[in-house]
């Protein structure tokens, strides 16, 4: 038994990562911190805000404003770091598979939508649009951040010599 165990966990020592896991696993704990734990902070922090002003109709306050705060922040950052993979980083890649482009591919295609948040948040996309219209926006932006973020874990988890 402890045979097998030892076995496979050198296998999975040994699997090849996905550039999206690499870049976590890299330059401990900084990569994670920079790529996975501020923009996921400040995402489901933005989530959790969402909720009650989306439900309780809030187009100002304390709790909205603090919202819009985190939604311009994290549009800014997740642009910070969209710029600097796509320009330093994915121009070197040589790609491991489908899984390993897809992961790459979902996780950098969130600037499109949290990028978007900030800009409605800031007036420049939107700003002749309904209170109403901009808050169904703002929750639809989110969600679609949400879904590509985790698309790309899934892949970015994935064996790329699988698929």
């Amino acid at each position: 038994m402890q045979e097998m165990i030892t076995q496979t966990a050198t296998t999975v020592m040994n699997m090849n990562m996905t550039h999206y896991m690499e870049l976590l696993a890299t330059n401990q704990p900084w990569n994670l911190l920079i790529f996975m734990a501020i923009p996921v902070i400040l995402a489901e922090t933005l989530t959790a805000t969402e909720f009650f002003v989306t439900f309780r109709r809030l187009y100002d306050g304390p709790l909205r404003q603090f919202n819009k705060v985190v939604g311009i922040v994290l549009g800014f950052y997740f642009l910070g770091i969209f710029l600097y993979l796509i320009t330093m980083v994915v121009p070197n890649i040589v790609w491991r598979g489908y899984s390993d482009i897809l992961a790459v591919g979902f996780y950098l295609s969130g600037v499109i939508f949290l990028f978007g948040i900030a800009l409605l948040e800031l007036g420049v996309i939107a700003k002749n649009a309904e209170k109403e219209a901009k808050m169904k926006l703002h929750f639809l932006l989110l969600i679609g951040f949400l879904v590509v973020a985790h698309i790309a874990m899934i892949f970015g988890m994935l064996n790329p010599s699988l698929f």
